[in-house]
């Protein structure tokens, strides 16, 4: 007879619209120990199992805190209340909560305000940026099951009542269970007597909203109409004009507990990640989107499909295996997505570094040090180039007839902060590619990624100034010769830095906050990666300033509210980075 071992939940706190999907380990009658799912059209050992999810409500209402959603709430904004605002993004725990929220809380408040229309009619004001991940769900997801069937009520003793609530392996907390207690309960089933011969169930804590990340503004790089707020249904559609987002999510591979301790284990898990990831990625409604150590099955399972029916067409490159090991669908590489209204494919361009430094090493290496040459310069990394043909024109009578082409490099560069000169090889080599593709065409390029590299290092210096200082620190470091001569470090693409033009930003009330996120000697951000180990800026994104100008930038966060509970990831914010995103507008090209 088959025995039920263990029932273990992927997250001991269940949030609205992640999905919860049970381990069970079954014992054999020959001991063997199993996993496998066993439904009633296939019975095992004369056996089947049944699977049932109850929420149990207390006669006590628990609102839980929308700023730290695992704690009781003892307030609730009024305003919010009035205004029609999702009532859970209204309660908080403590004065000092609601205190330390107040300057993004009320931009709830200005936006609800603002989404009255002229006719006095209210339209809905919880479609912004943070929207609850209930929102990117589809109306029959919550169904918990392949078909709703009638609610079971089961009175229990203390005041105390249990509603069937999903009768699947799987179940997605939704609205209706906040604040409440979760039972999951699996059953053996003598698949002849249809009789219980077995079961085990297991407790949860109390269903918490999915917590809501400050609302981050676009802000006009001239200064005219700051600040703009962003939300989805506002991006830039004019003539030649178009936003590009830059992410590195964090592989799930990586996003273990000892690495990030500071991060509640419920807000690590890719279930929940993933939909808060997908909220904030679809939020910003970029027309180009560069993601960042997307995990192969990730990209393919959920990303692809989930952006998808938000307009996006994908294009995915994943990193050379010659060092990951283990499952290949784990291994992580970086994932472009345009929007199908606004571009269209033109051509894709593959660069695997490792390709580079096997012709590299076979060059100029000698035999006898060809082996140790590689170990050090194989590093599985690559970038994706993409060229889109606009759906729009660009501005200007000289425009008429030509194709609006622009080149989106995507890349990570991560290699260990000893093997500096591999880093600087491989952005050098990813510049040289570009080069290339800029003779063939009159096309502005855009540079996206985490080059895992400082302002001032000697990548960042290369990319933004076109060369490297041949008295550079980091060049000292050269032991097989491949930077060598420092003169050939150059290349002839007019780039820059996107956020410092932050700094060109006109001093006006309200805005010397937004210089105060920038480096001073450099403009560029304080930082785009913060947790307890690492705080700086390894993200950019990079463009042609002879083909387009930056119009607007999505505005950076303030380190002190990221610091003050916790670093990066936190249940806010899914990622040990943060978004960057840019708006641009093409220039007018001239008739050669």
């Amino acid at each position: 007879m088959l025995t039920v071992v263990r029932v273990h939940l992927p997250s001991d706190i269940p949030i609205v619209g992640c999905e919860l999907t049970p381990y069970i380990l079954l014992r054999r009658p020959d001991s063997l120990l199993i996993s496998d799912d066993i439904p009633e059209s296939a019975p095992v050992y004369g056996c089947f199992l049944r699977y049932k999810w109850y929420r149990i409500q207390s006669d006590k209402h628990v609102a839980m805190c929308s700023i730290h959603p695992s704690e009781q709430a003892t307030l609730q904004c009024l305003a919010c209340v009035k205004a029609k605002i999702p009532v859970a993004k209204s309660y908080h725990c403590s004065p000092k909560c609601f205190s330390d929220a107040w300057q993004h809380h009320r931009l709830l408040h200005e936006r609800a305000a603002s989404a009255v229309n002229a006719n006095g009619n209210e339209e809905n004001t919880g479609s912004g940026v943070n929207t609850s991940l209930t929102s990117l769900q589809s109306s029959g997801s919550l169904t918990n099951g392949t078909t709703p069937f009638p609610v079971v009520v089961t009175q229990r003793s203390g005041g105390e009542t249990w509603f069937e609530v999903g009768r699947s392996k799987t179940y997605t907390p939704s609205a209706d269970d906040i604040g409440h207690t979760l039972k999951f309960e699996c059953a053996i089933i003598n698949a002849v007597t249809k009789l219980t011969v077995g079961n085990a169930s297991t407790m949860m804590s109390r269903v918490i909203p999915a917590p809501s990340p400050t609302p981050r503004r676009l802000i006009s790089v001239s200064g005219v109409d700051i600040p703009l707020h962003l939300d989805l249904d506002s991006r830039l559609s004019s003539s030649g004009t178009f936003t590009v987002l830059s992410y590195n999510i964090l592989s799930d591979a990586y996003a273990t507990n000892e690495l990030y301790s500071y991060c509640p284990s419920w807000a690590l898990a890719w279930t929940y990640r993933r939909q808060n990831l997908l909220r904030e990625i679809a939020g910003y409604r970029a027309d180009i989107v560069c993601l960042q150590e997307v995990q192969s099955d990730h990209f393919e399972e959920f990303f692809a499909p989930e952006l998808d029916k938000h307009g996006y067409q994908a294009l995915f490159k994943r990193k050379t295996t010659e060092v990951i090991s283990g499952n290949i669908n784990t291994v992580d590489g970086c994932a472009t997505f345009f929007r199908r209204d606004r571009f269209a494919h033109v051509k894709k361009y593959e660069v695997e570094f490792n390709k580079a430094a096997q012709s590299l090493t076979e060059a100029l290496v000698p035999s006898a040090q060809k082996k140790t040459a590689l170990n050090r310069l194989l590093k599985d990394n690559i970038a994706l180039i993409v060229v889109l043909e606009a759906k729009f024109n660009s501005q200007g009578v000289d425009n008429t007839g030509k194709r609006q082409l622009v080149c989106v490099a995507n890349t990570h560069v991560n290699v260990h902060q000893e093997l500096k000169d591999v880093r600087l090889w491989q952005v050098h080599t990813l510049l040289k590619g570009l080069e290339k593709i800029a003779a063939t065409a009159d096309i502005p390029m855009l540079l996206c990624g985490d080059f895992n590299s400082a302002p001032g290092s000697a990548p960042h210096a290369l990319v933004s100034m076109g060369k490297v200082d041949p008295m550079h620190p980091e060049l000292a470091v050269d032991p097989f010769g491949i930077l060598r001569p420092a003169t050939k470090l150059t290349h002839h693409l007019p780039l820059v830095s996107a956020y410092t033009s932050f700094a060109q930003i006109p001093v006006v009330p309200g805005l010397a906050q937004k210089r105060r996120k920038l480096d001073p000697s450099t403009n560029e951000p304080l930082f785009t990666s913060c947790t307890k180990d690492h705080f700086g800026t390894l993200d950019y994104i990079f463009y042609s300033a002879d083909s387009v100008t930056v119009e607007s930038l999505l505005e950076l966060l303030d380190e002190e509210s990221l610091r003050k509970d916790t670093a990066l990831p936190s249940p806010q914010w899914s990622s040990d980075h943060i978004a960057l995103l840019a708006g641009f507008r093409c220039k007018p090209r001239t008739r050669r």
